[in-house]
């Protein structure tokens, strides 16, 4: 199990299973015309992946600047994910 959280394979694993989770929301909203309209799926797993993404830098690399494109970019998912939900 430490070897999964120093080499950071736990975050591709997480990432893995986030990637099979927005498959079967795509899926099931296809099919049903139910559930999270694919956008609003991909702007919210976007912004947890890249702070997966951040975590990961963190684990893995010497350079502590290294989480901080990502945390940047999660900021970005995050507020368009906002956007998109904050209607009038």
């Amino acid at each position: 199990m430490r070897e999964l959280f120093a080499g950071g394979r736990i975050v591709e694993l997480i990432l893995a299973l986030m990637a099979l989770e927005e498959l079967a929301l795509g899926l099931y909203h296809r099919r049903t015309g139910r559930g999270i309209a694919p956008l609003d799926l991909v702007l919210n797993l976007a912004a947890g992946a890249l702070l997966l993404l951040a975590l990961r830098a963190a684990l893995v690399d010497s350079d502590p600047l290294a989480p901080a494109p990502y945390l940047a970019a999660s900021l970005f998912a995050h507020v368009a994910d906002l956007a998109r939900r904050w209607r009038p």
